[in-house]
């Protein structure tokens, strides 16, 4: 894996583990306002979030790139008969 890989496979790990984490912790506005959503959080927590999103991502990053270099799955082989 180059550099631009691993760079396209972390960012695509981070947005899915981001997307996962924005519904935890989350309590909705008892009594909205006028011109508020009903379902808007209260506190987001958006920058917890986004560092827990990191935190998990490195680990599944260094998960991802150990099995593609230790050739347990070949995808290249994979490619290969895709192909045929």
């Amino acid at each position: 894996m180059n550099i631009f890989s691993g760079i396209v496979v972390y960012v695509c790990i981070w947005w899915i583990v981001f997307f996962c984490t924005l519904p935890f912790g989350i309590q909705n506005i008892a009594k909205p306002k006028d011109g508020a959503m009903p379902g808007a959080p209260v506190l987001p927590h958006i920058k917890e979030k986004v560092i827990v999103a990191t935190l998990i991502s490195c680990v599944l990053w260094v998960g991802a790139y150990a099995l593609i270099k230790s050739d347990l799955i070949s995808f290249h082989d994979m490619a290969l008969r895709m192909t045929m």
